[in-house]
């Protein structure tokens, strides 16, 4: 994997010795609250926000009921955003949900080729592999390989298919339901639902 941007910052040879972006991130944080710029509690909501409501428990909330109510599964693959906006999980980083769903002949990845774009408030903050140059340049030239690496593998005769999301439109991967879950409640669908799954690097699994 690719070094962090904070580590090159730290220790490239030649360059004065820099604090780390937290503490350059806190210095700045202090400044602004100094001058009045910044409330109290700003960053703390923030905070919050990214690790409780920002969750791929949303996600996989989403593909349980599309896989257990056709109506709402129709919606999600025509206008995402307006399925999506029927459980309040919109907001920064939510704008242009595209699901794209996986049958038995295609398989679909999702990468941000520029960045590190997800859908946050249904996926989660991207993982750090997600950010890395080698997966999003990787994941494009040999997706076949790169999901094998990460313990995935797909048949030969079914096809790869990589999005690249961007600010303006955010994919979410609808799995395929696996074989095994006929009788589960959508509560028990949900928890087969990875971060992983909803990006498309893993399948979901019945056990």
């Amino acid at each position: 994997m690719s070094v962090g941007l904070e580590e090159m910052h730290d220790n490239r040879p030649g360059l004065p010795l820099q604090a780390s972006a937290e503490e350059r991130a806190r210095a700045l944080y202090q400044v602004l609250k100094d001058k009045g710029v910044a409330a109290d509690g700003f960053v703390e909501g923030w905070q919050k926000v990214f690790e409780e409501d920002f969750s791929p428990r949303r996600g996989a909330e989403l593909v349980a009921r599309a896989w257990t109510d056709p109506d709402f599964r129709d919606l999600l693959l025509s206008d995402g955003t307006a399925a999506v906006g029927q459980y309040g999980y919109l907001g920064p980083q939510g704008e242009y949900i595209v699901a794209l769903e996986d049958s038995a002949s295609v398989k679909h990845v999702v990468t941000c080729t520029l960045c590190s774009c997800t859908a946050w408030p249904i996926l989660g903050l991207p993982p750090t592999w997600y950010k890395s140059f080698e997966y999003r340049a990787r994941i494009c030239r040999e997706p076949r390989k790169v999901l094998a690496e990460m313990g995935t593998d797909i048949p030969a005769e079914v096809a790869i298919k990589v999005y690249d999301t961007t600010a303006e439109t955010r994919y979410m991967v609808l799995p395929v339901r696996p074989e095994g879950t006929g009788g589960w409640s959508a509560e028990q669908l949900a928890q087969i639902v990875t971060k992983d799954c909803l990006i498309g690097v893993a399948l979901p699994k019945a056990g």
